[in-house]
């Protein structure tokens, strides 16, 4: 195969419109998007105004939406855009929580929804399992096939979590992390949640190897370095 026949034979990347109204999200968004191999941004939009004239300008087949838009409701917009004909896909990216907007939402075409705040390995699954089902073609041969082509779209189910560790824990863990913005040691961590050292280092330990948390060593103490336990920033 020639360079151009392969050329001509790698799919089109996806093209994404990023809509969200504050304009560092929106660039954190845009940068998540371009790290995943398959898609591309065409613009960022910071309105639904905004959105609609580059829509005008270049055309694209996702929108990375925000619900929140300082000049209308996100659903609003998709609603204007499927009586106008436009029929890109749409994963929302929002903080919306009320399951009559989700509702909503499916029916008007909204494939994926991605709650904030989120980092960027869940964005990155919710693309790369979109592709998969962009990419489905051709006639199924029965129930079987049309279930496993919807299944795709479905999010996987949380890991269930280590022997001796329970979800109200980590819960309450994961909350004191959080609120400690510069890093918080296990011994802090147990005292705050009311659980001892080492269990609340396992529960930290834990965040680190799902990504949700990173650990620093911090010395200026005699003797060996305590880890501090930073919780990862999200978007």
């Amino acid at each position: 195969m020639s360079p151009s026949q392969a050329q001509a034979a790698r799919p089109a990347p996806i093209r994404v419109l990023v809509v969200e109204d504050d304009p560092v999200a929106a660039d954190a968004h845009r940068m998540y998007v371009e790290r995943v191999p398959g898609f591309t941004v065409v613009g960022t939009a910071h309105s639904r105004g905004d959105a609609q004239r580059a829509l005008e300008r270049t055309p694209a087949d996702l929108l990375l939406l925000d619900f929140y838009l300082p000049d209308g409701h996100g659903l609003a917009f998709v609603r204007a855009l499927r009586a106008a004909g436009h029929a890109a896909d749409v994963i929302a990216v929002t903080s919306a929580r009320d399951l009559t907007v989700v509702r909503e939402g499916v029916s008007l075409g909204v494939v994926q929804y991605v709650l904030k705040p989120f980092t960027f390995g869940t964005l990155r699954d919710r693309l790369l399992r979109y592709a998969r089902f962009r990419a489905s073609s051709g006639e199924a041969s029965g129930q079987d096939e049309v279930d496993r082509a919807l299944e795709v779209l479905r999010a996987p189910r949380p890991a269930a979590l280590p022997k001796g560790l329970t979800t109200p824990t980590l819960q309450a863990v994961t909350a004191a992390l959080r609120a400690a913005e510069g890093g918080i040691s296990a011994g802090a961590a147990g005292e705050a949640v009311g659980i001892s050292r080492i269990t609340a280092r396992r529960y930290l330990e834990h965040l680190v190897e799902a990504g949700r948390a990173e650990r620093t060593p911090q010395y200026g103490h005699v003797g060996r370095p305590e880890l501090s336990y930073r919780w990862l920033r999200e978007l």
